[in-house]
């Protein structure tokens, strides 16, 4: 049996990119190209800015913390998800919070809403939060740059809970609750509505705001039996809708 061809890697830049352009990588990008992917001159890889497709791409040169690209054809790739989910997630503290981003990426989530739950380990505001809210924009870029999304879900700036629900958008909305009395197998999700999923943080949700939820239009839903950890119901719940919708 024949090898694989080796995997291209991909890289994000944040500006505009344009068939036939040289481009020099931004410097967080060329240190993750040169430091991590390991490119040298020559070598093929994909760069993506997030506005949907892709472009082949050579490096033209390489030194010890600049990488310039020579930008070969565009290229019209979409591996997004046909449904249009939202994640309203309570924050939940150092690599949960992390992992529940990436992982929420990767699984196709359009847009990902942080809110300050009251047992929220984790209490930011200011510039905490600020540095916070891109820290988690970074991670959402690596898991793009990962999985071949060539569209970045949106990372929301942080909201307490109780502003959110004020503001609380349209459309099919589901609070993932392990005390729910129905099932998130038996919500139909339909590609053709927006959807919000909301799950809280290391401790859920308190009843209070549970409540709050609710009277949003939130639809209590579970996930069976089992309580999961925070940073494990929305990749599990978002599987769960991609299952139902047909997209595994």
């Amino acid at each position: 049996m024949k090898d694989k061809p080796p995997r291209v890697p991909r890289v994000y830049v944040e500006q505009a990119l344009r068939a036939g352009a040289p481009l020099e990588l931004p410097e967080r990008a060329a240190h993750h190209a040169l430091r991590v992917l390991r490119l040298r001159e020559g070598d093929a890889l994909t760069l993506f800015d997030g506005r949907g497709g892709e472009w082949g791409a050579t490096v033209a040169s390489a030194g010890r913390e600049r990488l310039a690209a020579s930008v070969g054809a565009w290229r019209d790739v979409e591996r997004e998800s046909p449904l249009r989910v939202t994640l309203v997630q309570g924050v939940s503290s150092g690599e949960r919070m992390d992992l529940t981003v990436q992982k929420a990426t990767e699984l196709g989530v359009a847009a990902i809403q942080p809110v300050l739950a009251h047992k929220s380990v984790v209490k930011l505001a200011g510039a905490r939060a600020s540095a916070r809210v891109e820290h988690w924009r970074r991670v959402a870029i690596a898991a793009c740059e990962q999985c071949g999304r060539n569209r970045l879900p949106e990372v929301l700036a942080l909201l307490p809970l109780d502003d959110y629900c004020r503001a609380a958008p349209q459309g099919m909305r589901l609070l993932l609750s392990p005390e729910a009395p129905s099932r998130l197998g038996s919500v139909a999700a339909s590609s053709d509505a927006p959807l919000t999923l909301a799950a809280g943080p290391e401790a859920g949700f308190s009843a209070d705001e549970e409540a709050m939820l609710v009277a949003a239009g939130f639809v209590p839903v579970s996930l069976g039996p089992r309580v999961l950890r925070t940073e494990t119901v929305a990749p599990a719940a978002l599987a769960a809708l991609a299952a139902l919708a047909g997209e595994f």
